[in-house]
């Protein structure tokens, strides 16, 4: 049975997931995590999911603000036991698990990477801040010209010719000069047999793809192109930032259920997931509220009052018998 961890917070209509086939998953906003949340109120390392025979439970790492299970809050160290269909919240990012018979992600390390960079991006667009990492032509013939790298995975190509994506006017560039890829905050480029080839740093560059780094430049023909990436520079700083202790009486975003009423009626009760808000205030378990007694305070306040008086009696009837 794997472990499908999927990040429902935020409001992508296709949220992203990871599966794991693993004894231990860590869940924080370190680098090294499994699953790397890039939120200031999420600890380095918050959480754990741990396999114990058949089970799956989640324990809290001594995170600052806590991890829920639904509403309930667990105790450092201790442990709950996980079903399909549970819903996590760490800090404020909200997680559901998923235990199904499906194959692993491939490449999980490079996979949570660009989840994190994704959900990064997200945070920058909604505040109106530069996402995409921005590839520019910085001196030669043709400076000025500039391409937006989006997304992870996808190719893109540099040359003389009308369908490359940066089209340069450079008579000493090949039509196809050479091919870009982003691979989580590596960005890879190699060489397509190009006429006159491609220097990396003064390095020759081959038809083997090569990471190339922040800062470097690539020389292709007379053009010297760099490229900026605000991605990986504010998750950088968001892994480096101090954990975000949140307020008590923050009103959290509720979570809204994404699945249609037939596709709940589809589900095994266990695993449905309710309409409308998951939870409305989170419940800290084992704490009562202030000036609040339950009925066993009761019963023994009143049993309390009962002896006293009892006492009481006792002693003027041992008086006055004198």
């Amino acid at each position: 049975m794997a472990l499908t961890i999927v990040v429902r917070s935020g409001d992508s209509e296709s949220p992203p997931k990871i599966t794991f086939d693993a004894p231990r998953v860590v869940i924080g906003r370190g680098e090294g995590c499994e699953v790397r949340l890039p939120d200031p109120s999420v600890s380095h390392r918050h959480a754990s999911i741990r396999q114990r025979g058949t089970d799956y439970i989640v324990v809290d790492e001594g995170s600052t603000n806590g991890t829920f299970v639904g509403p309930v809050l667990l105790s450092p160290q201790a442990s709950r036991v996980l079903k399909s269909g549970d819903r996590i919240r760490v800090g404020r990012v909200w997680l559901e698990v998923l235990l199904e018979h499906v194959p692993p992600t491939q490449q999980p390390q490079l996979a949570t990477k660009e989840i994190a960079l994704a959900l990064v991006a997200d945070a920058l667009k909604a505040q109106g801040q530069e996402a995409e990492l921005v590839l520019q032509v910085s001196a030669g013939p043709d400076a000025g010209l500039h391409l937006d790298i989006e997304g992870f995975g996808k190719r893109y190509v540099v040359g003389r010719g009308q369908a490359a994506d940066l089209r340069v006017t450079d008579a000493d560039a090949s039509r196809r000069h050479v091919e870009l890829e982003r691979q989580g905050d590596q960005l890879r480029v190699r060489e397509l047999g190009s006429k006159n080839g491609t220097l990396l740093d003064g390095e020759p560059l081959t038809q083997t793809p090569m990471v190339w780094k922040p800062g470097q430049l690539l020389r292709l023909g007379t053009n010297y192109l760099s490229y900026t990436d605000p991605l990986s520079t504010a998750l950088e700083e968001l892994e480096a930032a101090e954990d975000e202790r949140l307020d008590p009486t923050e009103e959290l975003a509720a979570l809204q259920a994404d699945a249609t009423p037939n596709e709940v009626d589809a589900r095994p009760a266990s695993a449905a997931a309710p309409r409308g808000p998951l939870v409305e205030q989170p419940r800290i378990a084992h704490r009562r509220g202030k000036h609040r007694f339950i009925n066993a305070d009761a019963f023994v306040a009143v049993l309390a009052l009962f002896v006293l008086i009892v006492s009481v009696l006792g002693l003027y009837w041992l008086f006055s018998s004198d």
